[in-house]
């Protein structure tokens, strides 16, 4: 699907907001980077920079093994290794972004309806949903076993709104990755770009969001004036 160069919705129902996990509704960095330092030192393999890793966070982890790995079996090594470490840490790493709960909750109550997609499996998903208290907020899920092409492709975008029963035009994506950027701009939807997550402004700016966001706390006033 082509992205129109100017969003402009005709519907009127409350825009569908659409969700990254990682760096935007949960911040897990820590527990990602912990999860590959200790993967790498398992294999016995020189560990990337936390910057080099941190390029890949919003596609698949498979994905982000594959240019390290020689072969499949090097390859399920570091992700049995990274799973490991990322199971048994999960909670105690894994917290709720400042004004996270509250957000997601005052756009469900002005009838937004709500979806998550991911790059995680849909069980790793609902864990950190739940660890932040607002899985019951999410009745869509979309994790990298929902789909066969993942971000930035498209089609975890649009899964998602096909669940929810909405048109790219009627939706937003908030991500905080050029990953969630590149997957929302080519589904056609509003893509938000969430400068509270580990990338910067002017390392998003290169994927072309149609809108910065500062705070989450702002979310529900940017999509009322759309």
């Amino acid at each position: 699907m082509l992205r129109s160069t100017t969003f402009s919705p005709v519907s009127t129902r409350p825009l569908a907001v659409l969700f990254d996990l990682d760096g935007t509704l949960i911040d897990s960095i820590g527990l990602i980077l912990a999860s590959m330092r200790y993967a790498f030192a398992k294999c016995e393999r020189e560990a990337p920079s936390d910057a080099e890793w941190l390029t890949g966070v919003g596609t698949p982890l498979r994905t982000m093994f594959e240019r390290y790995s020689p072969d499949e079996a090097a390859l399920d090594a570091f992700i049995a290794a990274y799973r490991e470490h990322q199971f048994a840490h999960h909670d105690e790493l894994v917290t709720s972004y400042p004004d996270v709960p509250e957000t997601v909750a005052a756009l469900a109550r002005a009838g937004h309806p709500l979806a998550l997609v991911t790059s995680k499996t849909e069980t790793l998903a609902r864990r950190g949903l739940t660890r932040v208290g607002i899985v019951d907020q999410f009745g869509v899920i979309i994790g990298c076993d929902s789909c066969e092409r993942h971000k930035p492709h498209p089609e975890p975008v649009l899964t998602a709104l096909h669940r929810l029963g909405y048109q790219p035009h009627e939706a937003a994506f908030v991500g905080d990755s050029v990953h969630d950027m590149a997957a929302g701009n080519a589904a056609g939807v509003l893509t938000v770009a969430a400068l509270w997550g580990p990338f910067t402004r002017a390392e998003l700016a290169g994927a072309s969001p149609d809108e910065f966001l500062e705070r989450i706390a702002d979310l529900p006033q940017l999509l009322a004036v759309r």
